[in-house]
């Protein structure tokens, strides 16, 4: 399986994408002609206008791309994806709209018969066992938090440890022990903003500036410089 997994699709100050364009070239080489999009995430915009965006960045690289909203046989496109794409939003709204068009088990498989998956925020999320260590208010309930499981950990993105000033509640990373406590053998990766995870088979490799957060029931939590992650 080959993954690029995206803690975000913006860096403050930056442009769409744009700390991920090379890495995205790199990881999706010349083979891939088209991109098969999902913007199911979208929620105050619409799919059409999220598609749009995402088209004008995979055109400037030198890759077509089409929505899967706008196909008349969704799990057929899946069937013939050359590469998929997933975009953030809303982590539950996206995972109910992949249960409603039941596309969980074709994307599942064509990512494991080698099909290239990119995913950024929600599109990361949902490649995990389940999304439930999304930071997304469940708007819409999906019939299951079981997602595609096409890694054997979960995802935080946009972890930050950060804390509000005159603000009691618990952190992101209190949060997070707190899962690992209640779902023992299930490790979380907090994926800091402009982080990315390229997973390679087994091999997965932490890239960008900063170093993630690995949380572990039973264990402190422990910084991951960018490299190779051991899970």
């Amino acid at each position: 399986m080959r993954l690029l997994l995206l803690s975000n699709s913006t860096n403050y100050g930056g442009t769409f994408l744009g700390h991920a364009h090379d890495t995205i070239h790199e990881f999706l080489g010349m083979d891939v002609g088209e991109i098969l999009f999902v913007p199911y995430a979208a929620v105050r915009f619409s799919f059409d206008a999220m598609s749009a965006k995402a088209a004008e960045v995979f055109g400037a690289l030198g890759y077509g791309m089409k929505s899967i909203h706008s196909v008349p046989n969704a799990p057929a496109a899946v069937e013939e994806a050359q590469a998929i794409a997933v975009a953030g939003g809303n982590t539950f709204q996206l995972l109910a709209r992949l249960h409603q068009e039941q596309l969980l088990d074709p994307i599942r498989e064509r990512v494991r018969e080698g099909v290239p998956y990119i995913g950024w925020s929600a599109g990361s999320n949902v490649a995990c066992p389940t999304i439930r260590t999304t930071n997304d208010m469940p708007i819409t309930e999906p019939p299951s938090f079981d997602a595609l499981g096409l890694v054997p950990f979960q995802i935080n993105p946009h972890f930050t440890d950060g804390r509000i000033p005159n603000h009691g509640g618990e952190t992101r990373s209190e949060r997070l022990l707190e899962f690992v406590a209640a779902n023992p053998g299930m490790p979380v990766i907090g994926l800091r903003e402009g982080s990315i995870l390229q997973v390679e088979d087994d091999r997965v490799v932490l890239l960008g500036d900063a170093p993630a957060v690995l949380f572990k029931s039973g264990q402190e939590s422990q910084d991951i410089e960018p490299g190779q992650v051991e899970v």
